[in-house]
């Protein structure tokens, strides 16, 4: 394969990432380098298989690649936007209403532990607000997204990669159910830094 031919699609976020030879983790293989063009060949979950322009392939965490923009649009047309963050945005505020109810019926005596701890099992939900940034967990994908408003783009991923989940991920996409407890979960994974993102 040429130069020419090798159109990417994805690139390795600037720590590089972690590669395998096949969806498993007991399969490791030499890491991608920081800002390496590569191409989406397969999805498997959060299993990505990826091809490099040398023709070498492997798989990774899709969860982590930082995709290559398309063209600008023609003049006169509305510019993309890569997800509309209202859907999350409305799925965190369920989520707090649905915490809120049945904590305060626990206060008020209207319920015991066990119906509170029923009523909240699998409910998750995470957001940080600091002027125009805002920070969303997208419990339906397992990770922590940030928002400028305008779009949402991944920033932190909980969970190793995994096959469950049929397809890719897609923000703003109605949930089908809870998510599973986060007992034994892996550290979170940073993906690139963001323009406004505080460091500390």
């Amino acid at each position: 394969m040429t130069t020419e031919e090798f159109a990417p699609t994805h690139v390795v976020p600037r720590e590089g990432l972690p590669a395998w030879e096949a969806p498993d983790v007991s399969r490791p293989t030499e890491p991608l380098d920081p800002f390496l063009p590569v191409r989406l060949l397969d999805r498997r979950g959060d299993w990505a298989r990826i091809l490099c322009a040398n023709g070498w392939t492997a798989w990774v965490d899709g969860r982590l690649l930082v995709a290559v923009p398309d063209l600008p649009p023609a003049a006169g047309q509305p510019l993309a936007r890569t997800a509309d963050p209202r859907p999350l945005l409305a799925r965190v505020e369920e989520s707090l209403a649905r915490y809120r109810s049945a904590a305060g019926d626990l206060v008020d005596g209207q319920a015991d532990g066990e119906t509170f701890r029923q009523r909240t099992q699998g409910l998750r939900a995470g957001m940080v607000v600091d002027g125009e940034a805002v920070w969303l967990y997208d419990a339906e994908h397992e990770r922590w997204v940030y928002c400028d408003g305008m779009h949402l783009s991944t920033y932190a991923a909980s969970t190793p990669p995994r096959e469950s989940g049929g397809g890719p991920p897609e923000i703003g996409r109605e949930p089908t159910q809870a998510g599973p407890t986060t007992a034994g979960r892996e550290p979170t994974q940073v993906v690139p830094d963001i323009p406004g993102r505080p460091h500390g």
